[in-house]
């Protein structure tokens, strides 16, 4: 049999076609997709022939997710967990490959291993994917069983792929590494589960998930559930030093309990639930991303109308105008609908996709661009000068709304994949934060065009925490507001958010007009607060 050295020189000569692969769960296209796929089959032809059979069988493991994702690799990454094993197999499961095939030392190999291994997920990007679940898991109040059987909303079967036990532990294991006890249980239950149900594993055992449960409910005040899976532990395993300990110590603080309680003495109080959050409004966040938001009473709906809209005879839209539609009435949001070809929105796409970054935010401090934990998309921007579809994108908005867009932000693009959001925000500058915009010397953000260049399966609406609106996805429709009153001053109620994305891909732009410019396109108004 050929030396493993061999067989390692040559899966070097063959692995750089790798590295174009973008792995950010959002924009990864079908060519990408496929050059993995052809590596995957490359793969089970040499390692058949060189008997690798260890590495053979992790080729195997890859090649069940290739298989379904061939005909649409962007709708089988919009599916959550489809995504997490993915980010997982070319990060926690490369180290083990890595590991097989490095047992025999060849210099050149490791070099060229290492530089490929880079373009590869790291543990940020494993670990961003599982916060992704338990961020839908919670926000759209599913249960651990739907999301490890894959069966969400708005998911068809050929998508669908399960979380093995070994999944499920990783990912109270990520829960575990941030103090979050609540998820851990849930997620540490669920492979115990799965275990009790007859499934295998070849990386953990109950007695490792049970450990991990007793101090997680413990944490979380529930004594007695402590002890029920120390109990149980120590049946598995009665040489267990640990949970030795903590069953003598669960049993003192239970018996210590249950004699304050008939003392009248205070009781321990469980803590059990999601952990406390920097968010006041995260309650009605989550209601309105679920489509449970507020509903207005007939007089109000009455007064809200489908109608053309011509922006007072302008001449391009006299004899074509374009359909209009009231999303809401106070603040005024409006719908645009076929307001961008599906050629159009190709082509932004196209030219975004090179210049894909993760999100960022402004300061309200220092002004300086950031990412933030409650921003979590990519981002680009694109200059009229770039191509001939965006300067037709940008003259449209300016047509339809009536209002200056040479001094507007350039076009965003951005992209929202599994599980990516942005909480609630304001778009303009408020008065505490004066440099918001100084930079630009363009004024504030007057008006926000929003533009949907994709349709989502589930999640994903665009929701106004204050008045309670959600407005869902449509490709090829824009909504607008304006984020000042005809005074300049802030309207508050325009605080909004971009849901999570349960299933699917989305892709939006926005337009941030500024007020330079508008002065005779939208006049002052000396009344504070009137629209």
């Amino acid at each position: 049999m050929p030396s493993l050295v061999s067989l390692k020189v040559k899966v070097s000569l063959r692995l750089h076609p790798l590295t174009a692969l973008y792995f950010t769960m959002r924009t990864m296209s079908h060519d990408c997709w496929c050059r993995c796929k052809q590596e995957v089959d490359w793969l089970h032809t040499v390692l058949c022939n060189e008997e690798g059979f260890c590495v053979l069988r992790w080729a195997d493991r890859l090649d069940v997710l290739s298989a379904a994702a061939t005909q649409d690799p962007e709708g089988f990454l919009g599916h959550p967990v489809n995504a997490f094993k993915l980010m997982k197999r070319l990060n926690t499961e490369w180290g083990e490959l890595e590991s097989l095939v490095l047992t025999d030392m060849s210099d050149g190999f490791i070099s060229n291993l290492t530089i490929k291994r880079q373009h590869f997920p790291n543990d940020d990007d494993q670990t961003g994917a599982a916060k992704a679940l338990m961020r839908l898991l919670d926000t759209y109040q599913l249960d651990t069983n739907t999301i490890s059987t894959g069966a969400l909303p708005g998911s068809s079967s050929s998508q669908r792929s399960a979380l093995t036990v070994d999944d499920c532990y990783d990912l109270g294991k990520v829960a575990y590494s941030e103090a979050d006890y609540y998820h851990t249980e849930l997620w540490m239950v669920q492979a115990l589960r799965q275990l009790d149900e007859g499934e295998a594993s070849n990386a953990v055992d109950a007695v490792t998930i049970l450990d991990y449960l007793s101090y997680s409910v413990y944490q979380q005040g529930a004594l007695e559930r402590a002890l029920a899976f120390t109990r149980r532990l120590l049946a598995l395993d009665p040489t267990h030093l640990r949970a030795k300990g903590n069953l003598k110590y669960f049993e003192y603080q239970l018996d210590k309990q249950k004699a304050d309680e008939e003392g009248g003495g205070r009781q321990r109080s469980e803590t059990r639930g999601r952990p406390a959050d920097y968010l006041p409004e995260r309650k009605k966040y989550e209601q309105l991303c679920r489509g449970e938001g507020l509903r207005m009473t007939p007089r109000r709906q009455s007064r809200l109308f489908c109608r053309y809209h011509d922006n007072n005879r302008h001449p391009k839209y006299v004899i074509g105008p374009v359909k209009q539609e009231d999303e809401w009435d106070r603040p005024r949001i409006v719908r645009y609908h076929d307001i961008v070809s599906d050629a159009e929105i190709e082509k932004v796409k196209e030219l975004a996709k090179p210049k894909l970054r993760r999100a960022t935010i402004s300061n309200p401090v220092t002004g300086v661009l950031e990412t933030a934990h409650y921003r979590i998309s990519k981002s680009a921007w694109l200059g009229a000068f770039e191509h001939p579809v965006v300067d037709r994108i940008n003259q449209r908005v300016q047509d339809v709304t009536g209002l200056d867009v040479t001094t507007a932000e350039e076009l965003q693009v951005a992209n929202y994949g599994v599980g990516g959001q942005y909480e609630p925000h304001f778009d303009f500058g408020r008065k505490d934060e004066p440099d918001a915009f100084e930079e630009l010397g363009t004024g504030n953000r007057i008006a926000t065009w929003l533009l949907y260049m994709s349709d989502v399966q589930a999640g994903g609406a665009t929701v106004f925490t204050d008045v309670g609106a959600a407005i869902w996805p449509k490709k090829g429709t824009a909504v607008f507001w304006f984020n000042l009153f005809p005074s300049g001053e802030g309207d508050y109620r325009t605080r909004h958010a971009a849901c999570p994305v349960l299933v699917g891909n989305k892709w939006v732009s926005n337009k941030w007009i500024h007020e330079r410019g508008q002065e005779f396109r939208r006049r002052c108004d000396l009344h504070e607060g009137t629209d």
